[in-house]
């Protein structure tokens, strides 16, 4: 028997959508399945639209190495097809003598992941491109920049049509099963019913381990689990202090609460963390009050006034609290068994930058 369709990419963020426009390049008969009813509606709407670097992520690690790639990668396709884009630069900065060998701690690890343009500036030096900022020390990093993921998006889904592909929304998959040589999926809502595929990659974020765990696999393979880890934004108002950019010394894998300027200009200090059961976007607004002094560390002209409360985003984590940061997941037929399948756990940040990177890799795996 014969499978519907030949590639099947579930999850329309833009990891999803990064995957499915290079298979539809390689010649893939794709077909990209999203929940929602719009492209990109949970983790890829909800984060800073910052182009990282590659600055912080160990070494040899696949975050590491497709940030780096993924990076060169996104500016170029931004070029090509008019995604709004901006080299916005970023500093990274100590406030204290004491946070100096983390900075070059971070400096010397950026060096091993390829990342060889940072600057070591001076405090009056970083004060002299920012005014408002206070530190002792800072790295300058040119290319961190910021870009418009929702334009991105939509410039990712105009590759897959154009190629002959096609993305399908209000159509959530509910279960899959593994059948030999084929997947056949259940899908609810809109679309209930059942498709069958050839190859299938699930890109699902938050709900990727909880789909990957309704298939049975032959091989005995279990997929991790996901846990939830909500930050809150909250915008500025009036015209922003800073121009760039501006990460205070990361706490673990928390890179603190940072201040991003989107392409339009607008300013916003976030995420802040907090673990949580299930996937609930609410703002709290009253948790600021906790973050007003780590702020003024390299803020101190912080009006606590300008501050409001902006959106919220939830990040898929393989670890819980407390633990080690495992790499990102992506687990080919060499790891679950199954031929014709990818599964993708834990793409968070730096997901949006390694992006076509990602999309590259998955189809090395697949094909």
């Amino acid at each position: 028997m014969a499978a519907d369709v030949e590639t099947i990419v579930v999850g329309a963020g833009v990891v999803g959508l990064a995957i499915g426009r290079t298979l539809a390049i390689s010649g893939q008969d794709v077909l990209v399945l999203e929940q929602h009813d719009l492209i990109g509606s949970e983790t890829s709407s909800r984060n800073s639209e910052v182009i990282h670097a590659g600055i912080y992520y160990p070494p040899g690690s696949l975050r590491a190495e497709l940030c780096v790639k993924g990076k060169e990668m996104l500016y170029r396709f931004c070029a090509e097809n008019g995604v709004s884009h901006q080299r916005i630069s970023k500093l990274l900065v100590a406030t204290t003598e004491a946070q100096l060998p983390k900075l070059k701690a971070i400096k010397e690890t950026a060096e091993k992941n390829g990342v060889t343009d940072l600057q070591p500036l001076m405090g009056n030096e970083a004060r002299a491109l920012e005014p408002e900022l206070f530190c002792v020390a800072a790295l300058l990093s040119p290319s961190t920049g910021v870009i418009d993921s929702h334009g991105l998006m939509l410039a990712l889904e105009g590759h897959i049509t154009t190629h002959g592909g096609q993305v399908v929304l209000r159509t959530p998959v509910e279960r899959i099963e593994i059948m030999g040589g084929m997947f056949r999926l259940t899908m609810g809502g809109d679309s209930a019913g059942q498709i069958t595929c050839k190859n299938l990659v699930l890109s699902a974020g938050l709900h990727g381990s909880k789909l990957a765990g309704t298939a049975t696999f032959p091989s005995g393979y279990k997929p991790p689990p996901t846990y939830y880890a909500k930050g809150q934004y909250y915008a500025y108002s009036g015209r922003s202090p800073f121009s760039r950019h501006i990460y205070p010394m990361p706490d673990g894998a928390w890179l603190g609460l940072h201040v991003t300027v989107d392409i339009g200009g607008r300013c916003k200090f976030g995420p802040d963390i907090e673990w949580i059961p299930d996937i609930d976007y609410s703002f709290q607004s009253e948790k600021l009050e906790k973050f007003l002094g780590f702020i003024r560390t390299y803020y101190p002209g912080l009006e606590p006034t300008r501050l409001h409360a902006d959106y919220t985003g939830i990040r898929p984590k393989l670890y819980r609290e407390g633990e080690p940061v495992p790499d990102f997941l992506i687990h080919g037929p060499a790891v679950h068994g199954t031929k014709g399948l990818v599964s993708l756990y834990g793409i968070e940040s730096p997901g949006l930058t390694a992006s076509m990177a990602i999309g590259e890799m998955a189809r090395d795996m697949l094909l």
